[in-house]
């Protein structure tokens, strides 16, 4: 094998498996567990020279291959550990993997991932002050150093900082968790605190060019131009569409004050620091070997995408590209195809845009699905509603069919109505201004809190639906600050509309075709074709997405208004 790669499960571990198999190279991958293997499927990378063993690197290696280059991404990353779990894998571990890598006969290189806060002095670090994660990172950095002399290993140690890209949910993941949820009213440390990063990308490139080149060195891997912490913050709470804090809470008084208080782990407090670092070797390597970093603002912000896609950690995105864009002047989030969709799908409420990923599943080529102005992940737009659907499709170059639900059939109907030539045709469904108005609840002031506090079981069974990923992203986005309020406003202003939406529904002049369930039928006469799902409620793309896909395929679809 060229190479072996401890840790390979980890954040770092697999891309680093994933870069190196994709420059050719035969790669052995130590794990406990192969999760390796699905994830690098699922990544488009070909496996055929991948080789899994088993190792614990807690315990004394034997019987694994004879390689070239052994990479020790592995480490117990968490806060709040004891000092005895995080020495086992941090220390023992990678001592563990540098005895056994001193017996390999044709041993190039160990690369040893360590942390950008390791101290370089000497001595056993202060486990009761750094906290067990740091001072163990600082002690095997040292250990492995000292160790590597004595036994004449090839040795280059590499010092990342906050590592961002898709997967990464720990550590300033969580910062940027609380700032998404509302739940981060002060900023900790100062206008001065340095928290760099560098992306998953540039590091394992970084990390696949280390063995040829010249041992000893130890590369700092961070970029010195990441904006300052409430700089930082404040790009990614722009991009996002939501507020940052204005105020900062010095680490020294989050130290005083209790953990229940702050919420803030003790041991997070030594990264608010406004330390720089020595990274003029790790930038002549990188221009050697012609690597660059991306500008941070556009790392930060491409990771602020896959945070919020993936609900931190929690599920799963279900169409590729997503993001936020600007539409209509604010932050928008739009999944799938933003130029050439064959469908474009606007959801209805209580839902954002996860409620069409059932019928998108079963239609033929690319869908965009946004979330409305205002609701799920999108911020509130300054602009009415018709001027952000304008904008919206104004990228667009193909002529979709425009698949609206409940109160987004207004909208639609209304673009339709005024750019016949953008549009192929126009599904209508579950269209709330033909169907029974609203309940009284939903119209009541109490709706907005009782909607904000619903957890996903209830919604699903408020709605008559199954509790899918689809009703707990709404659950969640309902949670947010502002979105429970919104939707419950536009709950109450449905029923002035009804009307207006009835008599535009005359004077459309592209294909329509109307699709209800046989449990939500329409209450108003409309000269327009209607097809009723059997059994199907007012959500007929999550219970019936299949029967629903059947009437929007072109040989189902009207041919004239």
């Amino acid at each position: 094998m060229d190479a072996i790669v401890f840790g390979a499960t980890g954040f770092i571990g697999r891309s680093l498996v994933a870069e190196l198999l994709t420059r050719g190279q035969r790669v052995a991958a130590a794990v406990r567990d192969d999760t390796l293997t699905p994830w690098l499927t699922s990544q488009g990378v070909d496996i055929h020279e991948l080789r899994i063993v088993t190792a614990d690197i807690t315990r004394p290696l034997t019987e694994l291959p004879d390689v070239r280059d052994v990479y020790n991404a592995a480490g117990r990353f968490a806060f709040g550990l004891g000092e005895r779990e995080a020495r086992s894998v941090n220390v023992t571990g990678a001592l563990n993997v540098l005895e056994w890598a001193a017996t390999l006969p044709r041993l190039r290189r160990l690369v040893h991932i360590s942390g950008y806060r390791v101290s370089s002095a000497d001595g056993h670090p202060d486990y009761a002050r750094l906290g067990a994660y740091e001072a163990s990172k600082s002690e095997a950095d040292l250990a492995v150093r000292a160790r590597a002399e004595d036994l004449s290993v090839p040795l280059t140690i590499a010092n990342p900082s906050t590592v961002i890209g898709p997967g990464q949910y720990v550590g300033l993941a969580t910062l940027v968790e609380d700032l998404w949820n509302g739940r981060l009213p002060v900023l900790p440390g100062g206008s001065d605190t340095f928290l760099p990063i560098t992306t998953i990308d540039h590091l394992v490139r970084f990390l696949a060019e280390i063995p040829a080149s010249p041992a000893g060195e130890h590369y700092w891997v961070l970029d010195d131009d990441t904006p300052l912490l409430p700089d930082l913050i404040g790009t990614m709470a722009a991009h996002m569409g939501v507020r940052a804090p204005r105020r900062t809470i010095p680490a020294s008084v989050l130290r005083r004050l209790p953990r229940r208080l702050t919420g803030a782990d003790p041991e997070t407090l030594s990264f608010l620091s406004a330390d720089r670092y020595p990274t003029a070797s790790a930038h002549a390597f990188a221009a050697s070997t012609r690597l660059e970093m991306p500008p941070a603002a556009d790392a930060l912000r491409a990771w602020a995408d896959d945070l919020v896609a993936a609900r931190f950690g929690s599920a799963s995105p279900w169409q590729r590209p997503y993001g936020f864009h600007t539409v209509a002047g604010g932050p928008t989030w739009v999944t799938g195809d933003r130029h050439h969709p064959s469908h474009v799908l606007l959801h209805g409420l209580p839902m954002n845009a996860d409620l069409w990923a059932p019928l998108a599943a079963r239609l033929p080529g690319p869908v965009l699905a946004p979330d409305l102005p205002g609701l799920g992940r999108s911020a509130p737009s300054a602009q009415p509603v018709d001027a952000w659907l304008a904008d919206l499709m104004g990228p667009v170059r193909t002529r979709p069919v425009l698949v609206a639900h409940s109160l987004a059939c207004g909208p639609a109907l209304r673009y339709a109505t005024d750019h016949p030539d953008r549009v192929g045709g126009l599904v209508l469904v579950s269209p709330a201004f033909l169907q029974a108005p609203a309940s009284r609840f939903s119209r009541s002031p109490l709706a907005a809190p009782i909607l904000r506090r619903m957890p996903a079981p209830r919604l699903a069974r408020t709605l008559g639906v199954p509790e899918g990923p689809e009703v707990r992203s709404a659950a969640a986005d309902l949670r947010r600050p502002g979105v429970a309020r919104r939707v419950a406003a536009s709950l109450r202003a449905a029923d002035a509309e009804r009307g207006r939406w009835r008599t535009l529904s005359a004077r459309v002049d592209v294909p329509v075709r109307i699709v209800v369930g046989s449990e939500d039928p329409l209450v108003e006469p409309v000269g327009l074709p209607v097809t009723e799902i059997p059994g199907a409620g007012h959500y007929p793309q999550l219970t019936h997405p299949t029967q629903l896909a059947h009437h929007l395929a072109p040989a189902h679809m009207p041919t004239g208004s």
